[in-house]
C-alpha cells in the first residue's frame, strides 16, 4: 500500500530525529518519524551526561526535574597508576539526564509542534528513482510493508548507517568506531556527590576512557568504551583492579547493563544527496574526545531543518539546493570537530606511561585554576584556543604535544 506525500519523513525518533521534526513542524509542515523500537528512549544508548551551557542555547534548560539525575562541578581524571588531576569549577558545569526520559521530552515536543510519530515501525530501504531519494519502505507492527513518498528523508537512524549507505554517501569510518559499556549501580563508596570520574589508560579503556557518574539517590552510571576487546571484560578489569575505581565500586551491585557503538571519526564529508538529508550518529555528529552526540546531533538537527523548510518552500529538493545544509553545517561544528579530532588523535597515541606523566604535570602546572571558570565543554576547538593564551594550559599543551612527537 502507498501513502500519501508527506513533506518530509524521519528516520529515527532519537534526540537528532525529534529535534528536526520539532522544527519543521513548528513551520507548519507535515512531518512523520518513523522509530523501530515501540517506545521513544527504549533502550538506551548513552551516558547522558549534557553541558548545561549547550542545553541553554537550544532553549531545553531548565529541564524538568524528573529528568535531571544530578549537577556536577567537579571532574576528577585518574591514571592507570591511580594518580589524580582535579577540576572544581565555580558552578554547575554539566548534568546527568535520564535519556530515556530526556527522549522522550523532545519527542513530545515534536508531537505538541504537530509532528507525527509512528513507533515499533522498521524503515526497510529508502525509496530511490534515478538515483534520488523519494520516500522510504516501511514495516509498522510487524505487518506487511508500506510505502511512504516524501519530498524529503531525513536519516537519523543512528549508528548502524544501513539506509545511509544505500544512497551511495561514505559511511562511518570503521576504524574511528568504540564500543561501550554501561552499568547502572549501587553501592558505590568514596565519590563526591558533585564529581564526575573519568579513568584513562589503554589497560582499561584503549582508545577511549572510564566513566563513573554518580546519580542524587546513592546509585551510579559506571561504564566505558574499548578500541578493541569485549567491553565487558575490560569494565570488570576496572571495577576489580583500578586503583581508584575498585575502591569506590568494591561494594557496588550491578543492576542492569547495555552496550552501544560510538563513532569517533569526525563528520562524515558529506550529509546529502537528492531528497535526502542524514543527521546525528550515522552522520558522525559527535564530539571525537568524549564521544558525547546530544548537543552536536540536536544543533546540526536544527541546521537540517532550516535547509528542509527552505527547501519546501521552494519545491526544490535537489543536490545542489541541499548543499546549504554542508556549508552552515561546517560553519556551525567544523573547526571544533576538526580540532577535536586531532586531539583524539593524539590521546588515542599516549601509553598508560605518558597519560601518567601528563596528569602529574597538569596537576603541578596548576591548570586546574585556569579551568576554574570554565563553562564550555562542547565546543572544544574554542575553548582551546582561548585557554592556550594562558601560560599553565599552553604548558600542559606544549607538553602533551612533546610526549606525542618526540617521546
Amino acid at each position: 500500500m502507498v501513502k500519501s506525500l508527506h513533506d518530509a519523513v524521519v528516520i529515527g525518533g532519537g534526540p537528532a530525529g525529534s529535534s528536526f521534526a520539532l522544527e519543521l513542524a513548528k513551520r507548519g509542515f507535515e512531518v512523520a518519524v518513523f522509530e523501530e523500537h515501540p517506545e521513544v528512549g527504549i533502550p538506551s544508548h548513552c551516558a547522558g551526561h549534557l553541558s548545561i551551557r549547550s542545553l541553554r542555547n537550544l532553549g531545553l534548560h531548565p529541564l524538568p526535574e524528573s529528568i535531571v539525575e544530578n549537577v556536577f562541578s567537579v571532574a576528577n581524571f585518574h591514571s592507570p597508576l591511580g594518580s589524580k588531576f582535579s577540576v572544581h569549577l565555580a558552578k554547575p558545569v554539566t548534568c546527568a539526564v535520564n535519556r530515556a526520559k530526556f527522549d522522550k521530552l523532545l519527542a513530545e515536543k515534536a508531537e505538541a509542534a504537530g509532528a507525527v510519530f509512528h513507533l515499533n515501525s522498521r524503515v526497510q530501504s529508502l525509496m530511490l528513482q534515478n538515483g534520488a531519494v523519494k520516500g522510504i519502505t516501511v514495516r509498522e507492527n510487524e505487518l506487511d510493508e508500506n510505502q511512504v513518498p516524501a519530498n524529503l528523508v531525513v536519516d537519523a537512524e543512528g549508528i548502524s548507517s544501513r539506509l545511509l549507505r544505500q544512497t551511495g554517501l561514505q559511511g562511518l569510518n570503521g576504524k574511528r568506531l568504540v564500543y561501550a559499556v554501561q552499568a547502572e549501580v549501587d553501592g558505590i563508596r568514596d565519590v563526591e556527590d558533585d564529581a564526575v570520574e573519568v579513568y584513562l589508560g589503554k589497560k582499561y579503556a584503549p582508545g577511549f576512557y572510564g566513566w563513573l557518574i554518580p546519580k542524587r539517590n546513592g546509585s551510579a552510571k559506571v561504564g566505558l568504551a574499548t578500541q578493541k576487546g569485549n567491553p565487558k571484560e575490560f569494565l570488570d578489569r576496572l571495577i576489580g583492579k583500578h586503583p581508584v575505581a575498585s575502591k569506590q565500586l568494591r561494594s557496588a551491585k550491578v543492576k542492569s547493563m547495555t552496550f552501544h557503538t560510538i563513532t569517533l571519526g569526525g563528520p562524515i564529508p558529506k550529509v546529502y544527496s537528492d531528497g535526502f538529508l542524514a543527521i546525528g550518529d550515522c552522520a558522525s555528529q559527535v564530539k571525537p574526545t568524549t564521544g558525547g552526540g546530544v548537543v552536536f546531533s540536536v544543533t546540526c538537527a536544527r541546521i537540517a531543518a532550516e535547509t528542509a523548510a527552505n527547501s519546501l518552500e521552494q519545491a526544490n529538493f535537489s543536490e545542489s539546493y541541499l548543499r546549504t545544509y554542508q556549508k552552515e553545517l561546517t560553519k556551525a561544528v567544523g573547526f571544533d570537530a576538526g580540532v577535536m579530532l586531532k586531539a583524539r588523535k593524539v590521546l588515542d597515541t599516549l601509553s598508560d606511561e605518558k597519560i601518567e606523566r601528563a596528569i602529574s604535570f597538569a596537576q603541578r602546572a596548576g591548570l586546574g585554576k585556569v579551568l576554574h571558570d570554565v563553562d564550555e565543554i562542547d565546543f572544544q576547538g574554542r575553548l582551546l584556543f582561548s585557554l592556550a593564551r594562558k601560560p599553565a594550559a599552553f604548558s600542559t599543551i606544549a607538553y602533551l604535544a612533546v610526549l606525542y612527537f618526540f617521546s
